[in-house]
């Protein structure tokens, strides 16, 4: 099975705290953050809820991206994930089926 790369966004609360990664998996990635298995950023400021997140072909097309977000404004990333996500549900329910 190929692996799928992502690009995501975690949120503390609407407009809280963001943070953005990249994975192989997901649904494994954001668990850990969810528990606080994932040392650092997001278990220290309480970042667990999924609320962007993109699907890439390739891990150095996503690295790229998540590498180019990183970089961007923080308002930028509200109209990213207000364009998909305007109530900032958490999407990791969708995930698991």
């Amino acid at each position: 099975m190929d692996k799928q790369f992502c690009v995501y966004i975690m949120a503390s609360k609407p407009c809280g705290t963001l943070y953005v990664g990249v994975t192989s998996n997901l649904i494994q990635r954001v668990w850990q953050h969810k528990e606080n298995l994932a040392e650092g950023f997001t278990r220290k400021y309480a970042v667990h809820d999924l609320v962007y997140f993109e699907m890439h072909e390739s891990a150095e097309s996503a690295i790229h991206r998540e590498k180019r977000l990183k970089e961007w404004q923080r308002q930028w990333k509200i109209e990213l994930i207000e364009k998909g996500n305007p109530e900032w549900k958490d999407l990791y329910p969708s995930l698991l089926g």
